[in-house]
C-alpha cells in the first residue's frame, strides 16, 4: 500500500487542500503543520502512524487493521 497515494486520493475525495489540512492538523495536535512540512513527509513516506490516523479522523476515517 502507498500511503502517499491514499493519502491524497482521500483528501481529494473530501475536497481538502494541503494547506488546509496543515492548518487542521495544526488545530487539533497544537504542533506547527504547513503544506511543506505535510508534503515532504508524503514524499519521503516519513509520516507516521499517530499524523496519518490523527488526518484521517479530521477527515472522518479511521485505520482500522484486519487479520487477513
Amino acid at each position: 500500500m502507498d500511503v502517499r497515494n491514499e493519502l491524497k486520493y482521500i483528501l481529494g475525495k473530501e475536497a481538502v487542500t494541503l494547506s488546509k489540512m496543515a492548518e487542521l492538523m495544526t488545530e487539533k495536535t497544537g504542533k506547527k503543520y504547513t503544506v511543506n512540512t505535510l508534503s515532504g513527509k508524503l514524499i519521503r513516506k516519513s509520516i507516521t502512524l499517530e499524523e496519518t490516523s490523527t488526518l484521517l479522523e479530521i477527515l472522518g476515517y479511521h485505520i482500522e487493521f484486519v487479520k487477513g
